[in-house]
């Protein structure tokens, strides 16, 4: 399935624009970047116990850890934690973007597989944008309803 397949050319969005829209900003530039988990919890918004979970399951690759042991984050760790919360917000089931962290460890090889993986949250995430047009079409029926009300009694 291909971009083309499911939108209109106006709603296909540029590779480039998605890598940009929405993403953690980067307080320090490459080689500077060493957060600690304090800190990449106030820039991702997830608490630092969040973060040690997504570790202990496998969910974020290999955290460098400072000479006493404490984590220390990186850009491409922030990035890749954007990554996660929008496949959080796809519904994608945890053990599926466990895999998924998985696979890209695994390198180039799971390509196929994690084209698949993302072919399928891409579908559901369709499914319910459908289902929840339909809810606001509903809504806005009501909402036209309550607010005819209103106004018949203004204009009698």
């Amino acid at each position: 399935m291909t971009v083309t397949e499911t939108e209109t050319a106006d709603e296909a969005v540029e590779p480039e624009v998605c890598a940009e829209r929405g993403r953690l900003p980067h307080p320090r530039p490459d080689g500077k970047d060493r957060y600690t988990i304090s800190e990449v919890a106030g820039i991702c918004g997830l608490s630092a116990h969040t973060l040690r979970w997504y570790e202990r399951i496998g969910l974020m690759p290999h955290v460098d850890r400072s000479h006493t042991g404490q984590r220390r984050f990186t850009n491409k760790d922030l990035d890749w934690l954007d990554l996660v919360a929008k496949l959080r917000l796809t519904g994608m089931p945890v053990a599926d973007m466990v895999r998924y962290a998985e696979l890209v460890r695994a390198g180039e090889q799971t390509f196929p597989e994690r084209y698949e993986l993302l072919v399928a949250t891409r579908e559901d995430v369709l499914r319910r944008v459908a289902e929840l047009r339909e809810t606001l079409a509903v809504l806005d029926y009501k909402i036209g309803i309550y607010s005819d009300a209103r106004r018949a009694p203004e204009s009698a």
